[in-house]
């Protein structure tokens, strides 16, 4: 039976990914979570829609323009998998605007932070209002009216707009629309004696609409968004800059073609028809929103002083004791491999390794690969340091990182300037790997410093989403990253690698064949034992061997935080297969994989998920964890992320998630359980998890997680 008959085991990408955002939302409806904090999970599922509607909806559309019927996993063409979008996200953004009304919206009310409306303005709230508008809104708003000499204007990707209905002595019907400034905060705080106030700078230009369109009488208004194709294909192979053709790229994102239009409730049915003309929208495209387009702007209430009760109680992340003992940074790593859990633990020994390799004479070169760092990333400043004090830098920044493009392109110009090495990328891959080498000059010869990671190189996203490096000076380690930063910056393959698998290259073969061999053991009788931790399981050749691996007996635990392609539990397949997601306040970002190797334990990181697109179109790099201690803690992290009572969700034989049945069990929220561990509780985290210890000092890693899950 091949894997391309069995449609109804797998489900769609675009499906999955869609039913990742609904675990995001039962986030923001989940009421023991700080109110803030739900707010920031409607923002972000209204976040993830615009990236998914411009990048994945863009593409299927395409395809469709195309006439490509081809059947996908699960079964679907580009056309059934449009429609089942359709039917999906019509559902997750009425719960979504359900849960802002109903519950979010009363919970502000009742902690006195107020969305005014013009009938709830008080005298002093309509003069404070008038002052602003005209001091500030005004000058800069451009209102646009549809006529034979200026016709309908092109509007911008993820702009809001007001379209607003006219009439003159002459005519009836006009249309225009106002793009509301993004110069401005969308939340205009107003004078209020009780609790904190805000009014919409939407609602504002709305109120003021008749000194925007003097002679007209104005029939109605309301606010639209359009979302466009932002899949651009880039030729490079033809493009004789790869940063010139990347920015011509971005200026052609701006004007794809529409994909979504959001309108606003009560829209009149000329307006809504003029868009629909206009932009070329079919009904199946439009979503009418109850509330406010676009709830982003929720991500700001966070920052809102006075109201620290209602976010997550702020972590601080432990500086590690194995670099406080040592007079630099280099004497710690050369002591022993050292292994950090962001955000759990500091980003910045990262930071400092860079600045130390900047200033230190000793130090001889510094290669970094870069794919999203922040606005101000110190690293950027150091290595910039570090080339103008004369050290080698080589610096790979990935152009093309998508919605990154723009930041990365400003600091390889910022790089170059300073005199680094930049290095473009290969041509027709992403560079993806997470790797800094500092090549330095010691008393018994070159030694070469190694930082690898899961996670990218961003001092900002290291305080939010989980990921787990390793520093080392293992001479193979060095030997290997060399090859690497050879490849990347001479355009050639490793002849021989010690200890890293690379994709392109042999990555996958390296993952298949781990996954054969756990599935020999299990037939020949042994112990057989996979666990893996990915972002995303799309890839049909992974999923079969997985699927191959459970028929043959191999207990098989996957942590698939977003998409996951296929069904686990299904008799004969994958019924030795569970899945479970976590969704928590932290973004799941760490890539682990565990075989049980007939006792020989294979433990490893990587910059990869089991995706198409990471084997075959990325250089990504997977690398064993080989110091014992190092080794026995990523091990825990994975069995307490397999514990998780909180915040895991269970992939049923149905393709439906639903949350862990704690009946019986200890309550588990991983996240807290890692921090309470960095922080020093050591003993707690031993107690609560005794059983899994012993298992580990007597069995090595347990491959009973399973039965005592769903005991």
């Amino acid at each position: 039976m091949t894997i391309n008959s069995l449609p109804k085991y797998f489900i769609s990408r675009e499906l999955s990914w869609i039913q990742f955002n609904e675990r995001v939302l039962e986030e923001a409806q989940d009421t023991s979570n700080p109110l803030f904090e739900r707010l920031k999970f409607a923002a972000i599922v209204s976040s993830n829609l615009d990236e998914f509607f411009m990048v994945r909806v863009g593409s299927l559309s395409d395809q469709i323009t195309a006439k490509f019927d081809k059947k996908d996993s699960s079964g679907l063409t580009p056309i059934e998998q449009m429609k089942q979008i359709g039917i999906m996200v019509h559902r997750l953004v009425y719960d979504q605007f359900n849960c802002y009304n109903r519950s979010l919206k009363k919970g502000l009310k009742k902690e006195k932070v107020k969305f005014l409306k013009i009938g709830d303005l008080n005298e002093k709230q309509i003069n404070y209002i008038e002052n602003y508008y005209s001091k500030n809104i005004f000058p800069v708003l451009t209102p646009m009216v549809v006529n034979q000499s200026s016709p309908f204007p092109l509007i911008s990707n993820k702009s809001l707009n007001i379209a607003v209905l006219l009439k003159d002595n002459n005519e009836e019907n006009i249309f225009a629309t106002i793009k509301a400034p993004s110069v401005f905060d969308r939340l205009v705080k107003v004078p209020d004696s009780d609790g904190i106030a805000f009014m919409f700078l939407e609602d504002i230009i709305k109120m003021h609409l008749g000194s925007l369109f003097s002679g007209h009488e104005i029939i109605d208004a309301s606010c639209y968004r359009i979302t466009r194709n932002a899949d651009m294909a880039l030729d490079e192979e033809g493009a004789e800059d790869l940063l010139e053709a990347i920015e011509e790229s971005l200026k052609q994102r701006k004007w794809g073609k529409a994909v979504r239009l959001e309108i606003e409730k009560g829209m009149n049915s000329k307006l809504l028809g003029t868009l629909e003309r206009e932009l070329e929208i079919s009904k199946e495209q439009e979503y009418v929103i109850n509330g406010q387009i676009d709830l982003t702007f929720l991500m700001k209430m966070g920052r809102i002083k006075g109201y620290e009760k209602l976010v997550y109680k702020p972590i601080k992340p432990q500086f590690p004791k194995q670099f406080s003992k040592h007079n630099s940074i280099f004497e710690a790593i050369a002591e022993k491999d050292i292994l950090l859990h962001h955000p759990y633990e500091s980003f910045q020994p990262i930071v400092e390794l860079v600045e130390q390799a900047a200033i230190d004479p000793n130090v001889l070169a510094i290669k970094h690969t870069l794919y999203r760092v922040s606005g101000k990333s110190p690293i950027i400043q150091a290595l910039v340091k570090a080339a103008e004090m004369g050290k080698q830098v080589t610096v790979l920044v990935e152009l093309k990182a998508r919605f990154d493009e723009s930041n990365n392109i400003l600091w390889a110009k910022r790089l170059e300037e300073s005199g680094c090495h930049v290095i473009y990328g290969l041509v027709g891959l992403k560079t993806h790997c997470k790797i800094l080498l500092v090549v330095r000059r010691e008393e018994d010869g070159i030694k070469r410093y190694v930082h690898m990671g899961t996670g990218n190189y961003n001092d900002v996203t290291a305080k939010l989403y989980t990921d787990i490096g390793l520093f080392t000076v293992n001479p193979y380690f060095g030997a290997d990253a060399s090859a690497l930063f050879n490849m990347l910056s001479g355009n050639s393959k490793p002849t021989s690698l010690y200890k890293f698998s690379l994709a392109p290259l042999q990555l996958r073969d390296r993952f298949l064949q781990m996954i054969l061999e756990e599935a020999e053991n299990a037939k020949k009788g042994k112990e057989a034992r996979i666990v893996a931790k990915v972002n995303s399981l799309v890839d049909m050749e992974i999923i079969e061997a997985l699927f191959e691996a459970s028929t043959a007996g191999v207990k098989i635990d996957l942590i698939v935080r977003g998409i996951c392609c296929f069904k686990p539990g299904i008799p004969g397949l994958s019924e030795n297969i569970s899945v479970r997601s976590i969704v928590g306040r932290f973004l799941e970002h760490s890539r682990i994989f565990y075989f049980y190797n007939d006792g020989q334990e294979g433990i490893y990181l990587s910059s990869a998920d089991w995706m198409t697109r990471n084997l075959d179109r990325r250089v990504e790099l997977l690398f064993p964890i080989e110091d014992k201690k190092a080794r026995n803690r990523i091990k825990e992290i994975l069995e307490v992320s397999l514990l998780d009572t909180e915040k895991a969700r269970i992939l049923n034989k149905d393709g439906i998630y639903t949350r862990v049945d704690r009946r019986g069990k200890e309550q588990i929220n991983s996240q807290e359980a890692f921090y309470d561990y960095v922080i020093g509780d050591d003993e707690g985290i031993k107690e609560k998890f005794h059983h899994m210890k012993e298992e580990w000092a007597e069995n090595g890693f347990s491959p009973r997680v399973s039965e005592i899950i769903n005991n």
